[in-house]
């Protein structure tokens, strides 16, 4: 199948993320002051999406605390600067195992299990234009934690994002997260002009090669809209390869802490990178207004 390449792309900056980050680099925001801050600075370089979760201002443990994620998103929305917000509902979906001979009980430290009201409460309360839906379970990274979405779950949470009004962002980690978000749209759960993010090479789903990600853009429909990121020194390369392949792109620290070897990054650097990479290819980077088109996307305020 030849590429057919995008030329209006959009970019998502992943701001923070929920990973063991905090303490690899000065620059992965903390407080809601500093997220939102940097997400600022980096829809100011170019970024139409802004993809945020919260954590712990001390430790920069990861956190799903509505109070913060409504601290973010005001603080984002009161700016002078326009952009897309697209929080994370992945958290409350994590199981932590004992050893091999004595898995159960569930670890306390690091298990996180939330029903489907709880872990949507804070995107109810925002009403961000975006939010994700983690379509899948997989071992992830660490070697006894669990990511859980069962389809019971996703069918749950699914019906709450789209009776609120919210585009769920279907991050799929492995192809057959592909196929279940196409039996959530012919369920009707999704609406069928559905969004996809790919999430290439984090343990242990689709491997970081251009095969595997080819197989997923290939199995994604022709309506949908998608976008697609790697993880570390690969992130830059996964800009091309998506623009090249059709799609949008995502950069961030979430997904990589380095602007160059040696070199520790700040948000609005990545995407000010992904910039010139998108331009150099013959592309165009949109705004959040014609994404917000693009996409059927209404931007709300929050209740209250």
């Amino acid at each position: 199948m030849p590429l057919t390449m995008n030329r209006e792309v959009f970019i998502t900056c992943a701001v923070t993320g929920s990973g063991g980050t905090q303490d690899r680099s000065p620059h992965v925001p903390r407080s809601p002051q500093q997220i939102a801050d940097s997400a600022i600075a980096a829809a100011r370089a170019g970024a139409a999406v802004v993809h945020c979760h919260v954590r712990d201002p001390e430790t920069g443990a990861p956190s799903r605390d509505p109070g913060m994620f409504r601290e973010v998103t005001d603080l984002i929305r009161a700016s002078d600067t326009d952009v897309v917000l697209n929080l994370t509902a992945g958290m409350g979906g994590d199981m932590i195992f004992g050893d091999p001979e004595t898995p159960l009980p569930l670890s306390a430290k690091g298990t996180d299990m939330a029903g489907a009201t709880e872990r949507v409460a804070h995107v109810a309360e925002c009403l961000p234009e975006i939010c994700t839906l983690d379509c899948g379970t997989m071992n992830f990274a660490e070697a006894d934690y669990v990511m859980t979405n069962t389809p019971g779950m996703l069918t749950a949470m699914g019906r709450m994002m789209t009776e609120l009004g919210v585009k769920p962002e279907i991050e799929a980690f492995d192809t057959g997260h592909l196929w279940y978000a196409k039996q959530l749209v012919a369920d009707g759960v999704l609406e069928p002009d559905a969004l996809v993010q790919l999430c290439m090479g984090v343990p242990w789903g689709a491997p970081n090669d251009l095969n595997t990600f080819m197989a997923m853009v290939n199995n994604i429909p022709a309506d949908w809209n998608w976008s697609a990121f790697s993880l570390g020194r690969d992130q830059m390369a996964y800009v091309a390869a998506s623009v090249l392949a059709g799609g949008n792109v995502r950069v961030g620290l979430e997904d990589n802490l380095m602007l160059d070897r040696g070199v520790l990054a700040e948000n609005h650097q990545l995407v000010t990178r992904a910039v010139e990479i998108i331009e150099r290819l013959g592309a165009r980077v949109i705004g959040p207004e014609e994404v917000r088109k693009k996409l059927n996307l209404t931007k709300r305020m929050p209740k209250g």
